[in-house]
C-alpha cells in the first residue's frame, strides 16, 4: 500500500480532513527548501507538495510564477530536486508528491525520472501539462516503480472524463475549484461543492481541493467537502518574504498551524 493511500486511509479512520501544502524547490535555495519540506510537516501538513520550476508556468499565477523564477536563477533543476528530495526523505514521514510539467520529465527520460523518482521517496508525481489521452507513457513506468500518478479534474471535466481519469489515477485526486491559473482568493469558488459532487459520484477516490484557497475558513470549508485542502500561493508568498532569512522556517510552521487553526498568523 503506497504512503499516500495510508495517509488518506488514517484521515478518513480519524474522521478528519488532510492539508496539502505546495512549495517550490529551490526557493529561496534547495538547501532551505529541505529544511521547509520538515518545518512543513512538523506544523502538521498531511502530504507535501513539491514543485518542479520550469520555464513556461502556464498554469501557476503571478505568485507561483515568480518563486519559479528565483528558483531557475539558483540553478534548480528536476535532478538536483531528486538529489534533495533523496538526502529529506529519511527525516520525513509524510508523502511526498512531485509536481512538474512534462518537458523536464521528457528530457531526463521518462524511465529514467520513475527509477531515480522512486529511489529518492517520491510518492507520487502529477505532470500538469499531461491530458490523460497522453499519460500512459509517464503513468505506466511510473506505476511499476509504485509511484501514484496524480491527476487534475476541473468545473469543465465532464462525467466520462472524470471516469476515465480515475480509472488511470491512483493516491488521490486532485480537483480544481476554478478555471484559471493559481492564486490566493477571498472565497471558495461556488461551483467547487457541485464539482466534488460530481467527482465523488464517479470515484472512491481520495479527493484534495485546491487552488484559490489560503485562509483557515477556507481550508476549513474545503475540508468539509474534499479528503483534503490544498495551499499553495498563499504558503509561497510567506517564503518570499522571508527569502533566505533565519526565521524563515518559523514563518512557514506559524503560517501552516494558523491554516489549521492553531495559532495566529
Amino acid at each position: 500500500m503506497s504512503r499516500l493511500t495510508t495517509t488518506f486511509d488514517r484521515l478518513r479512520q480519524q474522521r478528519r480532513f488532510g492539508l496539502v501544502t505546495y512549495v517550490t524547490a529551490g526557493d529561496p535555495d534547495l538547501r532551505r527548501t529541505g529544511e521547509i519540506l520538515v518545518a512543513l510537516e512538523n506544523a502538521g501538513a498531511s502530504v507535501l507538495e513539491i514543485g518542479v520550476p520550469f520555464s513556461e508556468p502556464v498554469a501557476d499565477g503571478p505568485v507561483i510564477q515568480r518563486s519559479v523564477e528565483r528558483a531557475l536563477s539558483s540553478g534548480t533543476t528536476l535532478s538536483a530536486v531528486l538529489d534533495l528530495i533523496a538526502r529529506v526523505r529519511p527525516r520525513l514521514s509524510a508523502p511526498l508528491v512531485l509536481f512538474s510539467y512534462a518537458n523536464p520529465i521528457v528530457r531526463l527520460g521518462i524511465g529514467r525520472f520513475a527509477e531515480i523518482a522512486a529511489q529518492a521517496g517520491v510518492d507520487g508525481v502529477l505532470v500538469l501539462d499531461l491530458p490523460i489521452e497522453e499519460a500512459d507513457e509517464v503513468r505506466q513506468p511510473l506505476t511499476d516503480a509504485g509511484i501514484d500518478m496524480v491527476f487534475l479534474l476541473s468545473p469543465t471535466t465532464s462525467p466520462e472524463r472524470i471516469r476515465r481519469t480515475a480509472a488511470l489515477g491512483s493516491g488521490f485526486l486532485y480537483a480544481i475549484s476554478r478555471l484559471g491559473v493559481t492564486g490566493a482568493r477571498a472565497a471558495l469558488a461556488p461551483g467547487a461543492r457541485e464539482l466534488l459532487e460530481r467527482i465523488r459520484a464517479e470515484s472512491r477516490l481520495p479527493v484534495a481541493l485546491g487552488f484559490g484557497i489560503s485562509h483557515p475558513d477556507q481550508v476549513r470549508e474545503a475540508g468539509r467537502l474534499a479528503d483534503a485542502a490544498v495551499v499553495g500561493s498563499s504558503l509561497v508568498s510567506v517564503i518570499a518574504q522571508a527569502g533566505d532569512g533565519p526565521g524563515l522556517e518559523a514563518d512557514v510552521r506559524r503560517h501552516v498551524r494558523w491554516l489549521l487553526g492553531d495559532g495566529a498568523d
